[in-house]
């Protein structure tokens, strides 16, 4: 019939290009950060098992386990302000932490 010609039907508004909300066009700056666990100093062991505890509901023997199995993800979803908090904390204890 010829309609091939006309391309598809569309029905509703058509939005195509950077004006139609453009997910480049909002960088969005993240709100939740994970913090993640990639190395730490041997002698420092008991004390980066102690400050996990202290921020997870985890145990003595689930804290040792995560830290035990670098790299983990320690904690996730918080905030910038607590999530900064925690890593300098560890590492002013010897370890090595990335915020995710």
């Amino acid at each position: 019939m010829g309609l091939n010609r006309y391309g598809p039907a569309l029905s509703g508004p058509i939005s195509s290009g950077p004006a139609a909300g453009g997910s480049d066009s909002k960088p969005a700056e993240k709100t939740a950060f994970d913090i993640k666990l990639e190395k730490y100093d041997a002698a420092a062991k008991i004390k980066i098992i102690k400050e996990v505890r202290s921020f997870t509901d985890l145990g003595l023997k689930e804290a040792k386990e995560l830290v035990e199995k670098v790299p983990a993800v320690l904690k996730k979803g918080l905030t910038k302000e607590e999530a900064t908090a925690i890593v300098e904390q560890l590492k002013e204890l010897g370890a090595t932490v990335v915020l995710e």
